[in-house]
């Protein structure tokens, strides 16, 4: 796990080296026969990927993106409307049956659909019109990093050509210095706080929230604690209950319209007890986890998912835990 997420940056070199004239294609078409609607499949790591790119399309080009759940087509037979659809799937191996299915209903329907795989030739490949891979490379480790990396960039460039933002495309062709940079960052500060944690909140807002998603899954499966991700919004409502003396939250708040709010709710936990662990640009008062900053705001949740993962590999060591065989789990999942 550790060798791949410290390989990520060389693997969204790779991408970025690739398919420039594929993304500028389906970019042009994007805005030549704008959808009627927009949709996400995925599940796990990829979900939150495609959380990540749909925030981003939402606030830069004002059209809602729904996230699919795929038991509408897999076990409820709905008949989606696919006329003036998009559908883009997200997955590291393209091999679930239940990601596959809705691909090849849209597109037998007459949507346009989109892929981002690791897997070249898998059967989510196959089913689908526009593939783009992540080149990221084998991924032998259950706990998905550099793929998920490579997802967050592949959606960025997407927006990025959509939109026809030289401004985003010139700063996400220099993410892979911005995530070299920050996998030097130090987060020890967090592994001698939460080695003997055993829940946790871990809370984003906005372009961070995908981020927030993917710390808590991974907290989950290789540190086998109970965390939860909220916005920080939402986590004021019900969850604020469940805060006491020496409850973890671990905050991200990079740089955007959230920040503020975000590190507000740092200090107001602070002052409930909680054990407030904040990650935040160099500089920012009260953070103890430093955040990189790319060329963009919006890519800077990619540069702080570089930081959490070789942290959290580490924590799962100070547990006595092996990060690179989580209990219960296979690299390949397969629903229906």
């Amino acid at each position: 796990m550790l060798e791949e997420c410290l390989s990520a940056p060389a693997a969204v070199a790779r991408q970025l080296a690739a398919d420039q004239n594929a993304y500028a294609a389906l970019g042009e078409s994007l805005r030549n026969v704008p959808p009627g609607s927009l949709l996400t499949v995925a599940r796990g790591s990829s979900d939150h990927a495609a959380h990540y790119m749909a925030y981003l399309m939402m606030a830069r080009l004002g059209r809602l993106v729904t996230s699919l759940p795929m038991s509408l087509v897999t076990l409820y037979q709905s008949k989606i409307e696919c006329q003036g659809l998009v559908s883009f799937a997200f997955s590291q191996s393209g091999q679930s049956p239940d990601l596959v299915a809705p691909q090849k209903f849209f597109r037998a329907g007459g949507a346009r659909t989109v892929a981002f795989v690791n897997a070249a030739g898998s059967p989510l490949a196959e089913a689908s019109e526009h593939v783009f891979g992540l080149h990221a490379g084998p991924e032998q480790s259950v706990a998905a990093t550099k793929s998920y990396i490579a997802q967050l960039v592949a959606g960025a460039r997407v927006v990025a050509a959509w939109q026809g933002d030289e401004d985003l495309a010139a700063a996400i062709q220099q993410l892979p210095s911005a995530l070299e940079e920050a996998a030097r960052q130090d987060w020890s500060v967090a592994v001698e706080a939460l080695k003997d944690a055993d829940r946790l909140f871990v809370i984003g807002r906005g372009t961070s929230l995908a981020i927030a998603q993917e710390a808590a899954l991974k907290f989950k499966e290789t540190c086998s604690i109970q965390a939860e991700a909220f916005s920080g919004a939402e986590v004021k409502h019900g969850p604020m209950a469940l805060v006491e003396e020496g409850y973890p939250l671990l905050v991200f708040a990079p740089r955007g319209p959230a920040q503020a709010g975000l590190l507000a709710l740092a200090e107001e936990m602070r002052g409930r007890g909680a054990r407030v662990l904040l990650a935040a640009p160099a500089g920012t008062p009260g953070a103890e986890l430093p955040l990189a900053c790319t060329g963009n705001e919006d890519l800077d949740p990619i540069a702080a998912v570089q930081s959490f993962y070789p942290m959290v590999e580490a924590l799962a060591r100070a547990r006595g835990l092996n990060p690179d065989q989580p209990r219960h789990l296979a690299k390949v999942t397969k629903t229906h």
